[in-house]
């Protein structure tokens, strides 16, 4: 027996994304139901966002104090590693997902617990862990957030040799001792972090010439200085051929022959989209292939599908999925009220401007390394007349004060035609704190002569920006 049930809109993926649309629609007074084939709450809250920081946040805060007179010598023994994974399983709601379901419920979204395929147009197909099946139609709009998944490359003996993925490198229960870990981008450099700080013997292996490749390359020098200090070997210019196990370690063979045992390998080496098996073909679009939208998330020739969050590859982030999920709920109301899109020019209320012009990015390493905006090669390919402006952190004398011999970097990217900012880079312990005063600055084109008037509190870090801006006028 099949059901049929109507909603406004039906939402495919209860993560992040997925619910923040169906708090949206129900915002706007839209009956709204969510299908999910796993744990409402998605990857961010069990295998990515939540569990890692809570692995990072001990390495973090150890460090820090570790650079502290008079206190350094209290923390010099090894993290308890047993307290930190207990603290992570904590964060990860030990895999249960009882507290979202309740949420969810509370702002009367309907959920579907089950396999959800599109179906047609407007229509979505559930079949759920009993057997039971179901059709929902969402009359004023559906949305996949099904979010994306780490991809394994095609190795020999990659079966065989179990390797982890971001999922297992959250979640594990047991600190490896040693740990081989493939690819420099955030996971990569990240999960190294956390595993060398709890006690693993961590070599990471990197096939560019750097670390994080997507941020000034000052951000992966600093970072992979770091690791090395911390004791991990950092090898670039280097790639994996195949991999061999037999019950035991790991071995990854490099493509110049060389041998590397571990007893276990994680390989962050990119992401696919989570709609191989979500009936794309049924709408004329093809499988396992990232959507293409608009500004609003609305799937380029269609009037009411809609992807948001990582399956448009717009912005792989948490925060940008969240704030797409704002925008595309925003324009779902104003189309189901009939009322036209007027605010689709940049930074309108039905655009999502930010996905390609103010990105905010924490890299939770020692030391942090953030960003919003461009890169100056970013900004220099656009066709922009630029310039950037460095100054050593350490220099400040608020990071002076927040730890003895602090290293770190800011930059910022001007436009020198407007005089408005845009990108800004920090690299240094506690500066994930900092990045939202420079992404108000970008998103708000806030002029230089302007930003001359936002006193930084001292002795802070934050006096950086009067450093900066000091050095851009001479």
């Amino acid at each position: 027996m099949t059901e049929s049930v109507e909603y406004d809109v039906v939402v495919l993926g209860a993560g992040p994304v997925g619910e923040n649309v169906a708090d949206r629609a129900r915002a706007a007074g839209l009956s709204a139901a969510v299908v999910e084939s796993e744990l409402v709450g998605g990857e961010c809250s069990y295998w990515a966002c939540m569990p890692s920081k809570a692995l990072l946040r001990p390495v973090a805060a150890r460090a820090d104090a570790r650079r502290v007179p008079g206190l350094r010598q209290s923390v010099q023994g090894p993290l308890d590693a047993a307290a930190v994974l207990a603290h992570r399983d904590d964060y990860a709601s030990h895999w249960k997902d009882d507290g979202q379901v309740g949420w969810l419920e509370s702002i009367g979204a309907h959920l579907y617990r089950g396999h959800g395929r599109l179906y047609g147009t407007r229509k979505v197909a559930v079949t759920t862990p009993e057997g039971e099946h179901y059709v929902l139609t969402g009359r004023r709009a559906v949305a996949v957030c099904t979010g994306s998944g780490a991809v394994l490359p095609d190795l020999p003996g990659i079966a065989d040799a179990r390797p982890w993925t971001s999922r297992e490198a959250t979640s594990a229960q047991q600190v490896p001792d040693r740990l081989i870990v493939v690819g420099g981008g955030v996971v990569g450099v990240e999960m190294a972090t956390a595993w060398q700080a709890l006690g693993a013997r961590v070599t990471l292996l990197v096939r560019g010439e750097g670390l994080l490749p997507k941020m000034e390359p000052f951000a992966g020098e600093l970072v992979a200085e770091a690791l090395t200090e911390a004791g991990a070997t950092v090898r670039t210019g280097v790639s994996v051929a195949a991999l061999e196990r037999a019950g035991g370690p790991v071995t990854a063979v490099l493509e110049d022959g060389e041998r590397i045992e571990a007893d276990e390998i994680l390989f962050a080496t990119g992401r696919a989209p989570r709609t191989d098996d979500i009936g794309l073909e049924t709408v004329g679009l093809e499988p396992g292939a990232w959507l293409s939208v608009d500004d609003s998330c609305l799937v380029e020739g269609s009037d009411w599908l809609y992807a948001v969050g990582d399956v448009n590859r717009r912005a792989l982030l948490t925060h940008q999925g969240k704030y797409q999920a704002r925008v595309a709920g925003a324009a779902i109301a104003a189309r189901a009220q009939g009322v036209p899109l007027l605010e689709t020019d940049r930074w309108g209320a039905h655009s999502a401007t930010a996905d390609l012009a103010a990105v905010p990015q924490v890299v939770f390493t020692d030391p942090e390394a953030t960003s919003v905006g461009l890169t100056l090669a970013e900004a220099e390919a656009s066709g922009a007349r630029v310039r950037a402006v460095d100054y050593d952190l350490g220099a400040v004398a608020g990071a002076g004060l927040y730890a003895e011999g602090y290293r770190g970097r800011a930059r910022m990217v001007v436009d020198l035609d407007r005089e408005v900012l845009l990108g800004v880079t920090f690299v240094g312990p506690g500066v994930g704190e900092l990045i939202h005063s420079a992404t108000v600055a970008v998103v708000g084109e806030v002029p230089i002569d302007r930003l001359w008037h936002a006193v930084p509190a001292y002795p802070t870090i934050s006096e950086v920006w009067l450093r900066l801006l000091e050095t851009y006028r001479g």
